[in-house]
């Protein structure tokens, strides 16, 4: 058959057609450019400064916050989010959760818990229950949470994954996988062939080899962070194994948290092997703050009730400069309440303890924002910052119980909690700015 010619006409026609159908560069560049949000409000607490700002509006782009205005200087073209009197700030985060965990006292103590959670859940199960929990947690206004361990076998990095590619709803995640751990983990005493249950959930450590091993083995399986049980029962790890652990992990660039209670020992073990923090700590003396002082480590107290001592050693670290991020570390089912919700309400207890509603504040946002991502994106509202930004009723300057009333949360640049549309008339979303 011949071959058809076409001729040059043909040819331009087809060039010019296709040439048309082409975004020109300014539709190209609009195209790639990203929408813009403005988070109009009556008042934004800056956390670094300390100050309540009044009539301010955020401008976000891309999921990030490109600056912090005057409300009367809004960028033409955007979406404006007009919440009305409430007070912006920035995301919380819990520095100690286990999200996907979750014991019932009707099933007897920790220990009896801990065996049917790792008997009956598969690793799906645990995953599932996690996006329930995190889900829960981000609604109550926490857009970052550092989950530590009791998870199973890298259910924590699955979940993280997910959140992060939008499969689920929930917070920013930073996760350790299995914590690392004296034989028996935190079981105590057990019979020999139970062993085998252990290493469901955590790395049993028998010398500074053993120790480097399982590090290794925890950043291969996706840990941002590595957790270390100290000490648990009569067991605990040797300043050796301890010191093999943090130097392995900081030779990766990861960060060890260590779970220490119990005695000054465990603390101190930990302290001078240079953790980068120390986790309860109930019982921490002057001697172990001052080595976390001069090593730059972080206290987080995850108190659960008011006592004195407890209340004392707040006290004590504040004195002595340490930083505090308050975490939750809860993992008992509260009828009733979800897990967001009970998460916050600890804050009022370190008032109780000592610290101003500001350094409470900023133990729950500025200070893990930057023990987590030290680029200093998380944890303020402030250019360069993800847009983790919630809203609440009420000035947590004079009242830290208004943490418990989240009427708004954004994570990213994207709403996920506005309880005002529905409640204020002067909330709205989808106001184009002229």
């Amino acid at each position: 058959m011949p071959m058809k010619r076409i001729s040059w006409p043909s040819i331009w026609a087809i060039l010019a057609l296709a040439l048309a159908s082409l975004p020109s560069t300014a539709s190209a560049q609009e195209a790639d450019s990203a929408p813009v949000t403005i988070l109009r409000a009556a008042h934004l607490l800056d956390v670094r400064e300390g100050v309540l700002l009044d009539d301010v509006a955020v401008v976000i782009e891309g999921g990030e916050i490109r600056s912090v205005t005057p409300a009367g200087e809004l960028p033409p073209g955007a979406e404006v989010i007009d919440l009305g009197d409430v007070t912006l700030l920035p995301g919380l985060i819990d520095a100690h959760t286990h999200l996907l965990h979750q014991y019932r006292r009707e099933n007897g103590n920790d220990d009896a818990n801990r065996i049917l959670e790792i008997v009956e859940m598969s690793g799906a199960d645990r995953a599932l229950l996690g996006a329930s929990i995190a889900r829960e947690m981000v609604e109550a206004g926490f857009t970052t949470v550092r989950d530590l361990g009791n998870s199973g076998t890298s259910n924590d990095v699955a979940l993280r994954d997910a959140i992060a590619q939008g499969w689920v709803i929930g917070p920013r995640m930073y996760v350790s996988t299995r914590a690392l751990a004296p034989i028996g983990g935190q079981f105590g005493t057990i019979e020999e062939v139970a062993l085998p249950l252990v290493e469901r959930e955590y790395v049993q450590i028998e010398g500074p080899e053993e120790a480097r091993e399982a590090v290794r083995r925890a950043i291969y399986d996706g840990a941002d962070w590595i957790k270390v049980i100290v000490n648990s029962g009569p067991m605990i790890l040797a300043p050796e194994e301890m010191e093999a652990i943090v130097d392995e992990a900081h030779r990766a660039g990861v960060r060890v948290a260590a779970h220490a209670t119990k005695g000054d020992g465990p603390a101190m073990i930990a302290a001078r092997a240079g953790v980068d923090t120390i986790e309860h700590g109930y019982t921490i003396s002057d001697d172990v703050l001052k080595v976390m002082k001069d090593n730059g480590i972080t206290l987080v107290p995850t108190d659960s009730e008011t006592a004195e001592h407890h209340q004392a050693r707040i006290r004590r670290a504040m004195a002595a400069g340490v930083p505090i991020a308050i975490g939750s570390d809860l993992y008992y089912k509260v009828e009733g309440q979800t897990r967001g919700e009970e998460a916050a309400q600890i804050y009022p207890r370190y008032v109780t303890a000592g610290m101003s509603n500001l350094e409470v504040v900023r133990s729950a946002t500025l200070v893990p924002g930057q023990l987590l991502d030290p680029r200093g994106r998380i944890g303020a509202v402030e250019p360069g910052a993800w847009a983790d930004i919630i809203a609440v009723r009420g000035n947590p300057l004079e009242d830290i119980g208004a943490l418990e009333r989240v009427e708004f949360v954004m994570k990213d640049g994207a709403v996920i909690v506005n309880r005002m549309s529905a409640s204020s008339p002067s909330a709205a979303g989808g106001t184009a700015v002229d």
